[in-house]
């Protein structure tokens, strides 16, 4: 069959389709909708009008969605229970004793999502060296009759120890699931790891979440079906897809898909650069920031959501609450913010003409002349320029600034501000010099802000992929299949016994493999956590079969001393064994193709404190080779790119933009 993939990413503001056509990439976007499927299928029906294609010929759907995470945000997940081990099911409330606002007298933990009365016990005990008590039957289905009671929607179960001995909890689940009409969550099938807090939080977070996911999911399959188009295949926050089968089972895994989706896509598209890649995508409503280091993406085992921990393996991804659509204001000091809240889709930036009124990072840029007043975003929204000047007058008022080109550079600079904070997080912090890596732009707003927040760090290349505006759609196109295990197995290493940790890692690679699509295809990565004897944290390194503790040991101590600076002599002990498989997909081939004549006219841009009358050229009809000086704005379908004085841009052949500082 011809190679015909879409791809769907849904975001705060609008819905991004990337379509790969023979050789031809052709996108498109639309405003993101209530039910998100009805955007999904419009998208896709846009995208195929373009193309002038129909959808029956689409060979594979992926699609990236933010249902979860918007449950986890706006507490409008399902009415969930918990079922636990006698005396611990005040857990999920005492949490862990650290606090993130540590002199903050008034800071208060955020609401369980299983409030107590929806909180239930089983008298049985598991330890970690096996069975103490077993669970009784008739107790489980009393607590099910209980349960029935409570118009539970979903519940989790989560007993002590079930990590490494899952027979009690594993009978629990199976009595509930058999009692009642609502979906169960074990935290053996979620997260088989040990720390009881973090543990029960994850599979309650998948409880939550599962049938709002089983709702989406098949609410869009059907309509896909209707239009003739395959079932989705779901981008998980591991930074790989599955089928939605999976994912329903495995709801949890779907936070974080959009932004795990645009690492991979940048990954794909923006080439080598150096060291490694930061990458920027800065969407209508926060900004995202993650690292691709020797052509990998980082990947992390814990993620917060809205203050809930999630453990399960994601792209590390460091968000700030600044986007397109953030709402700037002045607090009580007389300082201006942005963010986190956000003008989203609907009534959007006061510039939209949609009835806001509150200046937004898109109104500074409009007023600063970045954006076109002609320019039509994402070719389904017109600008209302007076709008823009309107709202960004009152903020100067308010702010004491002289006017509304003074409030936007002051907007402008802040935002760039707090995503130049993001990404030291994931540089500096960690111990890499973004000097040395490139830094890769996307989403709708990030091509406008990329060259200035390189300049604030010395990052003196950016690249601005094809497609940059709808690069997570196109993330969907190259990610390749994943799936995880892990499995706690807390031993000093000088007394492990290889032949057990392989056989651990022989049960859980053969329990991924019997789920892959393609097993012949598939390739095995092994991974181990560790730690030195007395810490509280593990840093996890890849190992070799047969298992060897020397070699595991030398790596781990040079991954601390990269990460931390030292080596220490006290003895390493391992603590869980990991398994990912991958199914690799090729990212299709596009060909990029120029015709007509790249020159738009000029008009006014701000460039620090000076205005200049800068160039504008169509992106799309940008030949390669070409190579043009700033100051100088680049307009695409999906996205602007502004290039400022003493920084130089060169269109390479795949339509990719590569800017370089001029002179430093």
């Amino acid at each position: 069959m011809d190679d015909r993939r879409i791809g769907v990413d849904v975001g705060g503001t609008f819905t991004d389709v990337a379509l790969s056509l023979d050789g031809e990439l052709v996108t498109a976007k639309v405003p993101t909708t209530e039910d998100q499927s009805e955007g999904v299928i419009a998208g896709i029906r846009k995208a195929c009008a373009e193309a002038e294609f129909d959808p029956e010929t689409v060979s594979e759907f992926s699609h990236a969605m933010t249902v979860s995470v918007n449950a986890l945000l706006e507490a409008d997940g399902a009415e969930t229970a918990l079922v636990t081990t006698e005396g611990f099911r005040d857990v999920l409330e005492i949490g862990r004793q650290d606090r993130p606002s540590l002199y903050d007298l008034g800071a208060e933990k955020p609401t369980p999502l299983v409030p107590r009365r929806r909180r239930f016990e089983v008298s049985e005990r598991t330890t970690t060296d096996g069975i103490e008590r077993p669970v009784d039957g008739d107790e489980v289905r009393s607590v099910a009759e209980q349960l029935r009671e409570t118009d539970a929607e979903a519940v989790a179960v989560s007993l002590l120890h079930a990590y490494a001995h899952p027979e009690n909890e594993s009978r629990v689940a199976d009595i509930l699931r058999a009692e009642l009409d609502v979906p169960v969550s074990a935290s053996h099938e979620v997260l088989a790891e040990f720390r009881e807090y973090e543990r029960t939080s994850t599979t309650v977070v998948d409880a939550y979440v599962r049938p709002v996911i089983e709702y989406y999911i098949s609410r869009l399959t059907e309509r896909a079906r209707e239009l003739g188009v395959p079932q989705p295949r779901i981008m998980q926050a591991n930074g790989g897809i599955t089928d939605a089968d999976t994912v329903r089972r495995n709801a949890v895994t779907t936070v974080l898909s959009g932004p795990a989706a645009g690492v991979v896509g940048a990954s794909a598209m923006a080439g080598d650069e150096r060291d490694g890649l930061v990458t920027f995508d800065m969407g209508g409503t926060s900004s995202d920031v993650s690292l691709v280091r020797d052509g990998t993406v980082e990947r992390t085992t814990e993620g917060v959501i809205n203050e809930r921990p999630i453990k399960t393996p994601m792209v590390d991804v460091e968000t700030v609450g600044a986007g397109g659509g953030s709402i700037a204001w002045v607090d009580a000091g007389g300082a201006l913010r942005i963010g986190p809240r956000s003008a989203g889709a609907t009534p959007g930036p006061a510039c939209y003409g949609q009835g806001g009124t509150e200046p937004t990072v898109t109104d500074a840029n409009l007023v600063l002349g970045y954006i076109g007043a002609s320019t039509s975003l994402g070719g389904e929204l017109s600008l209302d320029e007076d709008a823009a000047y309107d709202a960004l007058a009152d903020l100067a008022e308010e702010a004491g600034l002289d006017g509304p080109l003074d409030a936007a550079r002051g907007v402008y600079r802040v935002a760039n501000a707090n995503m130049t904070r993001a990404i030291r997080s994931v540089t500096v912090e960690r111990g890499y010099d973004p000097r040395t890596f490139g830094l890769a732009a996307f989403g709708g707003a990030g091509p406008m802000h990329a060259i200035q927040v390189a300049d604030g760090l010395d990052i003196d290349r950016v690249v601005i992929p094809r497609a940059s505006g709808v690069l997570s759609a196109y993330g969907l196109l190259a990610a390749d299949e994943k799936r995880d295990a892990v499995r706690t197995y807390q031993r000093s290493l000088a007394a492990v016994e290889p032949a057990d940790v392989d056989a651990i890692y022989e049960g859980l690679a053969e329990d991924l493999l019997a789920e892959v699509s393609d097993r012949e295809a598939a390739t095995v990565r092994y991974l181990a956590d560790l730690r030195y004897a007395g810490q509280s944290f593990e840093l996890t390194v890849t190992v070799d079969r047969p298992f060897d503790t020397a070699d595991a040991r030398e790596r781990f101590a040079t991954a601390h001393e990269s990460a931390y600076g030292y080596r220490a002599e006290e003895s390493v002990e391992l603590v869980n064994c990991r398994v990912t498989t991958t199914v690799e997909r090729n990212a299709p081939s596009v060909e990029y193709h120029t015709s007509g004549d790249p020159d738009r006219g000029s008009r006014e841009a701000a460039f620090g404190d000076d205005v200049r009358d800068t160039p504008v050229y169509e992106r799309a009809q940008l030949p390669p080779g070409d190579g043009i000086e700033g100051p100088v704005i680049v307009e695409g379908a999906e996205s602007t790119i502004v290039v400022p004085p003493a920084w130089n841009v060169l269109v390479r052949d795949d339509g990719t933009l590569a800017t370089e500082v001029s002179d430093r």
